[in-house]
């Protein structure tokens, strides 16, 4: 069986199922991506690689609702170009993973009609019910109603190229219009257990560092710190409301006033992947630094670490120390670091969020929090360091709910595996019909 996997940002979310399958004899895997990303590969032995050359931004006088639909539609076509070349040259995939949210599924249907597109299908924006308008910190414009809803065109036409979508949660699946949700499994990508399990012993040197907010420098000290230490984590891809950094940063001053031991390891870069910016221009860490600065000294700051965008490795050890970890999000796309850190056997504080309670059971795998409540945060981020012998059994639990649910290993290969060898039987019974003599 010949699959194909498309993604700009390959390997993306397809990274374990690419690898399982090249190491099947029956199959050969073939990858296309963004040649102007700069994404590592895995490795993957036996895969063919092909790239594509980014399309052409859209131009400004374009609708601005539409400039990501117009690049979309640009991307489709140079995906489609690139594969009726390999086409002429014999390629003929069984069965197509994509990413469509960048305009790559658009028109595979057409070059390859025989093939099997499953599509990965993340989140359908809606202006009511979601991300949308949730925080009043920063209320929805009557504009963003319309540019919110001409935002989904990429993935309706997306949801008609495809045979088949995958949703990594249930709620993210509910966003979408339910004329499509029959088309629509819930599976995850997985998380690999084995590699994410507790580490007794974790050592993680923090580097020391300054910056400079406004008038003030700030320094933060280097720290050698151990798994049983008092340890506050925090990470995101981007340091951004979405993910609740505003909410963090405003409970640190009771937290380290009360816990003089804690130290805070924050992980992010501090570009903005999915809101905007500040209106002043400025990073949301700086912002948000400038309200924390008159309400800590210079000691408390010390032991706040901005570690930025780290190596993989140095992620895991953030975890394996970590006595307490925070998960913050809008009702939103859930990340897998909320997941990574219950399968390390962290105990998790997450956002009284529907994706976060899909995951989290208060008081049985985690605790849960208001996500606008910074006070209700730090008091029970203070009461886990303070004593986490009670809460122990709480990270047990939620390690073994990641293995049940969402191991990649016992029960996200397997679900891809029925599901191509379905394929691959219904394909065969068509070839088989095919070949019959006419008026059988």
């Amino acid at each position: 069986m010949d699959v194909l996997f498309i993604h700009p940002n390959f390997p993306g979310q397809f990274r374990g199922l690419a690898s399982a399958l090249c190491a099947k004899d029956d199959m050969r895997v073939y990858t296309l991506r963004d040649a102007s990303r700069n994404q590592s590969l895995p490795d993957l032995p036996g895969a063919t690689h092909w790239t594509y050359a980014p399309p052409a931004e859209s131009s400004q006088e374009v609708h601005s609702y539409l400039r990501a639909t117009d690049v979309g539609i640009r991307r489709g076509q140079t995906v489609a170009r690139l594969l009726l070349e390999k086409k002429h040259q014999g390629f003929e995939p069984d069965v197509i993973y994509v990413h469509p949210a960048w305009g790559d599924a658009l028109y595979l249907k057409d070059i390859f009609p025989d093939a099997y597109v499953i599509g990965l299908f993340e989140y359908f924006y809606q202006t009511r019910g979601a991300d949308v308008g949730f925080d009043p910190e920063f209320p929805l414009e009557f504009d963003d109603i319309f540019r919110v809803r001409t935002m989904n065109t990429l993935q309706l036409l997306s949801l008609e190229a495809c045979d088949l979508g995958l949703c990594a949660t249930a709620w993210q699946r509910s966003r979408y219009p339910k004329a499509y949700q029959d088309r629509l499994q819930v599976l995850h990508e997985g998380i690999d257990t084995v590699g994410l399990a507790p580490k007794d012993g974790a050592v993680l040197e923090v580097d020391g560092a300054s910056y400079t907010v406004g008038e003030h420098t700030i320094v933060s000290d280097p720290a050698v710190l151990r798994a049983g230490d008092e340890v506050l984590t925090y990470v995101s891809r981007s340091l951004e409301p979405y993910r609740g950094i505003h909410t963090f940063m405003r409970a640190l001053p009771l937290i380290l006033r009360e816990r003089p031991n804690c130290h805070v390891l924050i992980l992010g870069k501090d570009e903005p992947t999915y809101g905007p910016p500040p209106k002043t221009g400025a990073h949301w860490r700086d912002v948000l630094l400038a309200e924390l600065i008159p309400r800590v000294d210079e000691a408390m700051l010390a032991r706040v670490h901005f570690m930025g965008s780290v190596p993989y490795t140095q992620y895991l050890k953030v975890l394996a120390v970590s006595r307490v970890h925070v998960y913050l999000t809008y009702p939103f796309v859930l990340s897998w670091s909320m997941l990574e850190a219950m399968s390390m056997g962290c105990l998790v504080v997450g956002s009284r969020t529907a994706p976060v309670e899909e995951v989290i059971r208060h008081g049985e795998n985690g605790l849960l929090v208001d996500f606008k409540d910074a006070g209700e945060l730090a008091k029970t981020v203070n009461a886990a360091l303070a004593d986490p012998l009670p809460y122990a059994p709480l990270g047990r639990k939620a390690r073994q709910d990641i293995i049940q649910r969402y191991d990649f290993a016992t029960q996200v290969l397997p679900e891809h595996l029925a599901l191509l060898a379905r394929q691959k039987r219904a394909s065969e019974t068509l070839a088989f019909l095919g070949d019959l003599p006419e008026g059988l």
